[in-house]
């Protein structure tokens, strides 16, 4: 693992590479949770804002926050049509510049394992939300090949080459995240595993859209350009293309929730 702390630093990068995955595992999410209308919604580390934009879209919220540390994130957050309405502020999952049960939902989508201490975060989610109010996230099952990256980051394993890597990767399991959950005093908690596909015109999408930010955009930045084309042809070699060469790949997410005691 490298040592190198993982930056978001390009919001519409970050929208082509993950965002467009963030909108179906979202809508998914959002069906499981099925919240009635007229809540107050945080979303913790919004980055770019896909799913706070889920939140504004399919929710009929009463208020939307979302806060996130890379003002480049938040600027083009600020800039979806589809969040009109929502407020993006900076701020730190661990510390929420929040009152005591401001919100009625606190989630974390697609975040939990780039936040360096996640039970510190928990308990200002748990604090935030009023009581009997949500507590819910999701996390790419990145330890048994659920990311949409996860072809490119198995030949760069194959490879040996040190990846940069969330902090708290280790969380991202479902019995992490059931254990964190239940020491946080959350009740009622359910969890599941979500699924979803995307399907890329070429080879050259694929590898475009999985290589444009976050961990594999910082690992790819240390290596030089013959060991980058070297693992883009041991990624294509994984991949079965389809009818007039179009890649179909599917991702994992493990998802949770749970209720405020009160």
């Amino acid at each position: 693992m490298s040592d190198m702390s993982v930056r978001f630093s390009d919001g519409t990068a970050y929208e082509q590479g993950m965002g467009r995955w963030s909108r179906p595992v979202g809508e998914v999410f959002l069906d499981w949770l099925a919240p009635p209308a007229g809540w107050r919604w945080l979303d913790v580390g919004c980055g770019s804002g896909a799913f706070t934009e889920l939140l504004v879209q399919r929710c009929a919220p009463a208020e939307t926050f979302g806060i996130d540390p890379s003002q480049a994130q938040l600027a083009f957050a600020r800039n979806r049509p589809g969040a009109r309405g929502a407020v993006f502020q900076p701020g730190d999952a661990m510390a929420l510049p929040f009152a005591d049960n401001r919100f009625d939902a606190a989630v974390m989508a697609l975040v939990i394992f780039f936040v360096p201490d996640p039970a510190k975060a928990l308990a200002e989610m748990v604090r935030v939300v009023r009581p009997a109010g949500l507590v819910a996230a999701y996390a790419w099952d990145r330890l048994t090949g659920g990311s949409p990256f996860a072809p490119v980051q198995a030949e760069l394993r194959a490879m040996g080459v040190p990846m940069v890597l969330p902090p708290s990767l280790n969380v991202s399991r479902t019995d992490a995240l059931r254990e964190l959950w239940a020491d946080a005093g959350l009740t009622q908690l359910e969890t599941r595993e979500i699924a979803v596909q995307r399907e890329f015109p070429d080879f050259d999408a694929f590898w475009e859209a999985s290589t444009k930010t976050g961990t594999v955009r910082q690992t790819l930045a240390g290596m030089p350009r013959e060991d980058i084309e070297r693992l883009k042809q041991r990624v294509r070699a994984r991949m079965t293309p389809g009818a007039q060469g179009a890649i179909t790949h599917q991702a994992r997410a493990n998802a949770i929730r749970g209720r405020v005691p009160g």
